[in-house]
């Protein structure tokens, strides 16, 4: 196989291509709507590189490229989105374990394309004809770890093993009168993080000093070590000290808001070796290899996977000489935006401090709304308006030097699933449901869905289309996983990570029963965004929250304003069963206000029920909606 996918053509294809001239193809990266899709799980339009392919194991290849995505760009156009995110383009280890590396987070070489996917001139031309379409596109990339490249040699003889010692407090067989041992376990390709420094190596003597590390040689599967005749500086990552070689994350520590040692310096769970970050020789690899992409390609931006795992040090590093290269070559607002993996809002937004992310996956928000509110369905919306004051406090509010020219609190990336966690027609995890009850007493049972009742399934849909009301109106840049549009539902990785072109992508804005389609709805949502412009660019201002969650008047709805200059919209949501509205006038309280004058009639563009609603005395508005409705309201003199 690595003749055939790695051969001397591909190789040959990256050397003789020259730099590619840069432009500039965003004016605003809030006017954008990002589609992120799994090349591999999109579209196979190139049947020639289904190598390892098996369609029975998600765990597998299943044959998506870039040629696949090129076909079905009237399809991404068809439903809205501006921006693709796709998976990363680096060659990586082909398979370990029983899985392999479709996902692209196994990083064999930073400097060769992936050839399952296609050569440099099919990732060119991908990039080409969706600028054509003023569709942007963004490569995700790794700077954290490298593939399975090499295993500790701990009992120094030269070759990977896993052993296992110790007869256990009970044994099948015992010598009479015998004594036992614990077992123990060592794997020398994934060995348990050291506290104290690098692996050890060991005998039953004891400690032998630092495990000999050994770079794999198995080209077969592209596990060998990177290349650096094509860019010297890749050198450092064939050598064992570019990488930090102290064992396996046992735990995810976190302290006063910021990653720990082990989550700094450990190697990720499967072999992923830490790269030695800290060491200039890594962060100079990193920079020029990634760039090289950019020159290579013209792409628009970076989606960085793994930001906690690495020190603030080297994003100040890498996000000023990538941003000092986009300006000196003439790319303005090269967009850089990471996923820190937590729910800790302080920690998430301390990596758009200054020189590092333009953006961030809001992560606290995926946890807090769209799980928490729209999946479990009490009813109380208030963590809705906590967390944007505790947003304003935790991100940077000045964008970054030479960057998108929008600050972070303004350009946070939004979404309700994707890669890593299961989708939202899943539904709530069990024990999820359990640690909310244990925690502060609410009833999230609601969010549980039976996936083989498609009765049950079909209960919760409404709840999708409420989210992604929020998803697409909300202030930032809105994050569709690819497959939402048409109602996956799978649970966690590789479950979530399913093939689209399965469902021979249908465009259909409605279903057979004649109510809107989930394709529909996103993309009826996604032309009020692109129609007025309140909704990219507004400021955000919370009109109601509730906490109650039973029969009260106003349970389960939530309001915001977007204002730009003279454009306004009120989007209203509600995020649980029954009916409710926007007062409290029956338990002596007041009406929603907004910023309107009073007698404006205000519009609901979405076509939904009410059509429309009168700012009244004093600028109060009543709006009545049923179980899981949205409307988006703008004055009848803006509507468009």
């Amino acid at each position: 196989m690595g003749t055939l996918l790695g051969g001397a053509s591909c190789l040959g294809e990256i050397d003789d291509y020259a730099q590619q001239p840069l432009a500039t193809h965003v004016t605003d990266w809030r006017d954008e709507v990002i589609y992120q899709l799994l090349v591999d799980r999109f579209a196979d339009g190139d049947t020639g590189n289904d190598v390892r392919v098996d369609r029975t194991a998600l765990g597998r290849y299943q044959g998506g490229d870039w040629l696949g995505v090129i076909q079905q760009l009237d399809y991404i156009q068809r439903l809205g989105v501006t921006t693709l995110w796709i998976s990363p383009v680096v060659r990586n280890v082909d398979t370990d374990a029983g899985f392999d590396g479709y996902h692209g987070y196994w990083a064999s070489d930073l400097t060769l394309p992936n050839p399952h996917f296609g050569d440099l001139a099919m990732l060119r031309r991908l990039v080409r004809e969706c600028h054509a379409r003023q569709i942007k596109v963004i490569v995700d990339i790794v700077t954290n770890h490298m593939g399975q490249m090499f295993f500790y040699d701990i009992n120094n003889n030269g070759r990977p093993d896993e052993f296992l010692g110790g007869s256990g407090a009970v044994s099948g067989f015992q010598n009479p009168g015998g004594a036992t041992s614990p077992i123990s376990r060592v794997t020398e390709y994934d060995p348990d993080y050291n506290l104290r420094g690098p692996v050890q190596a060991f005998t039953s003597l004891g400690p032998a000093g630092d495990a000999p590390v050994i770079f794999l040689n198995m080209p077969e599967i592209f596990r060998v070590p990177p290349r650096s005749d094509i860019l010297p500086s890749q050198a450092i990552l064939a050598r064992p000290e570019g990488y930090h070689r102290r064992g396996r994350i046992t735990t995810y520590d976190n302290v006063n808001s910021q990653p720990g040692e082990q989550t700094l310096l450990g190697d990720f769970p499967g072999g992923l070796k830490d790269v030695n970050t800290e060491d200039p020789r890594v962060r100079l690899a990193m920079v020029e290899a990634y760039w090289r992409w950019v020159e290579l390609t013209d792409i628009d931006g970076f989606r960085i996977d793994t930001l906690k795992h690495v020190e603030h040090g080297f994003w100040q590093y890498f996000g000023a000489q990538i941003r000092q290269r986009a300006t000196r070559a003439g790319k303005q607002r090269f967009f850089m935006f990471g996923e820190a993996f937590d729910g800790d809002d302080r920690l998430v937004g301390s990596y758009t401090n200054p020189n590092e992310m333009d953006s961030v996956f809001y992560f606290p928000q995926k946890y807090r709304v769209f799980d928490n509110i729209f999946q479990c369905g009490t009813g109380n919306t208030r963590d809705i308006e906590t967390l944007y004051t505790e947003r304003l406090r935790d991100f940077s509010a000045m964008p970054q030097p030479q960057g998108i020219g929008v600050a972070p609190t303004q350009a946070l990336v939004n979404f309700m699933d994707n890669h890593d966690v299961s989708r939202f027609l899943y539904g709530m995890n069990p024990t999820v449901v359990d640690d909310i009850r244990r925690g502060d007493g609410r009833d999230c049972s609601s969010g549980l869905v039976n996936g083989n009742n498609p009765a049950d399934v079909e209960r919760f849909r409404p709840r999708m289309l409420a989210a992604l009301t929020y998803l697409l109106t909300e202030d930032g840049i809105p994050c569709l996983y690819y497959g939402t549009e048409q109602d996956f539902r799978g649970g966690n990785d590789p479950s979530n990570r399913e093939r689209l072109w399965d469902t021979g992508f249908p465009t259909n804005e409605t279903r057979r029963d004649g109510s809107v389609s989930t394709f529909g709805w996103t993309r009826r949502l996604i032309n009020a965004r692109r129609t007025y412009p309140a909704l990219r660019r507004g400021s955000f201002s919370v009109r109601w929250t509730t906490e109650h969650t039973g029969a009260e008047q106003d349970a389960g709805m939530l309001a915001f304003e977007r204002v730009d200059g003279v454009n306004f919209a009120l989007v209203v949501i509600h995020a649980k069963d029954g009916t409710a509205e926007t007062a409290t006038t029956r338990t002596g309280g007041s009406a929603m206000t907004v910023s309107q004058p009073e007698g404006t009639e205000l519009v609901n563009i979405l076509g939904t029920e009410p059509r429309t609603a009168t700012v009244g005395n004093g600028g109060q508005v009543t709006v009545s909606l049923g179980p899981w409705q949205s409307a988006v309201f703008v004055p009848r003199s803006q509507v468009r």
